[in-house]
């Protein structure tokens, strides 16, 4: 059968049952550990034990998520990513856990992060085989969906190697169908608009119909570079995507660094604050076996959690860019936008009538800068006067009159929260 008459198939067998993905899931951003940007596709148990995709590890961080302080902060999911597969399905057509690395199966492993109170999340491919080269979803949609559910999965991420992308405003429905028909509440993160070359081609109206989050962009590194680059696309498509995230369905710009390598504290800070504003996920992907306590502390900062699971589900955006004063530095030529202009200003408004804020400086030469705002740029418009808590520092400033003007570091961010008086 070919993959259009099984999608077909799909439609009739789901006949009276919803296609669109209102599963009362992901009213917040979620929240929870993601094995790829750390461990990627290591599958060398032999040689390196004790940090191969495997059964063990996936164990290992859901003891410390559950822990470590973390569950108690909101991360809740441990996600398994590409590479958990054997290279041939089953002889009836399913998926099987690799049976060295993880010998008890998915389901036990679901079932021992359930006993820590914390959900499991797996990854799957709608092509015909996954980025890594395992098994794909193509012609196996509805035996996917069943399978998941019955190994008791809690969220899917269907990533969009090998496939035409013309394809993907079906099948990607059709998964939603495919899980609603389980009868199972499964979180379905997509990779829908990330294989969309023209970044504003995406109907996202369909996709935030059919996903509860979706990637749309590049894969994280752990370098300052590549959270540079996110921060950039998010600001320079905002009006594109932004009107669409809300309770229940996000724009995922991909996993926090924090705790690895290549981030000092100041950037780690901006990409905490910044996903905060965007209303992203946050999925930690990093061993926190080793994790350092002030990387801890970033991450498990709860003024800054609060603002990104605020219930109004509103996306901040980018208000105010402008250049930085070089001080005799030269002026260098930047490929990203909000490098050409880095002293940046964001807002997010909150349900309880205040306004998160994020006062970032990109520049990366001298020393740090102040960076001023007047209050309407902020959306404060009925009051000349604002009270300010710096929210990373969980300090409170005082009451600031007509404007507000912080000093930033060099790749640094001041993580406001602004409430009118």
């Amino acid at each position: 059968m070919g993959f259009a008459a099984n999608v077909a198939l799909i439609v009739s067998l789901c006949i009276g049952s919803s296609w669109s993905l209102d599963n009362g899931l992901a009213l917040t951003p979620p929240m929870g550990w993601l094995v790829w940007e750390r461990f990627a596709c290591n599958t060398d148990c032999v040689n390196d034990p004790e940090n191969c995709v495997s059964e063990k590890l996936f164990m290992e961080m859901a003891d410390h998520l559950a822990n470590d302080g973390f569950k108690d902060v909101g991360y809740e999911y441990i996600n398994i990513d590409d590479c958990w597969a054997e290279f041939n399905r089953d002889s009836n057509g399913r998926l099987v856990a690799n049976r060295q690395r993880f010998p008890n199966g998915i389901a036990y492993l679901a079932n021992y992060v359930h006993s820590l109170g914390l959900k499991l999340g797996i990854y799957g491919d709608i092509g015909t085989y996954t980025c890594g080269g395992y098994p794909g979803t193509e012609n196996h949609i509805t035996t996917d969906a069943q399978t998941f559910a019955s190994w008791g999965v809690d969220m899917l991420k269907l990533d969009g190697c090998n496939i035409d992308t013309a394809l993907m405003p079906t099948v990607y429905p059709a998964m939603t169908a495919a899980l609603n028909a389980t009868g199972r509440p499964i979180v379905f993160s997509c990779s829908w608009p990330a294989y969309i070359s023209d970044y504003n081609a995406p109907n996202y109206t369909a996709i935030a119909e059919y996903c509860n989050l979706w990637r749309n962009f590049d894969d994280v590194y752990d370098a300052w570079v590549s959270i540079q680059s996110i921060i950039d696309h998010y600001s320079t498509y905002q009006d594109v995507f932004q009107p669409y995230a809300g309770p229940g369905h996000w724009n995922d710009p991909d996993m926090l660094m924090a705790g690895n390598y290549g981030l000092s504290l100041d950037e780690q800070k901006v990409q905490m604050a910044l996903w905060a504003i965007f209303a992203a996920p946050l999925f930690m992907s990093t061993d926190l076996r080793i994790l350092s306590d002030d990387s801890r502390k970033i991450l498990q900062n709860t003024e800054v959690i609060n603002i990104n699971q605020d219930k109004l589900g509103v996306q901040g955006k980018l208000v105010l860019s402008y250049p930085h004063s070089t001080h005799g530095a030269p002026n260098r030529k930047h490929s990203l936008k909000v490098l050409q202009n880095p002293n940046n200003v964001y807002v997010r408004p909150l349900s309880d009538g205040s306004i998160a804020a994020a006062f970032l400086n990109l520049y990366d030469f001298g020393y740090p800068t102040n960076i001023t705002s007047d209050l309407p740029t902020l959306g404060i418009t009925a009051t000349n006067k604002v009270f300010v808590r710096d929210v990373l520092e969980q300090q409170d400033l005082g009451v600031f009159t007509n404007s507000i003007t912080v000093l930033v570091n060099l790749s640094g961010v001041r993580l406001l929260k602004l409430t009118p008086v």
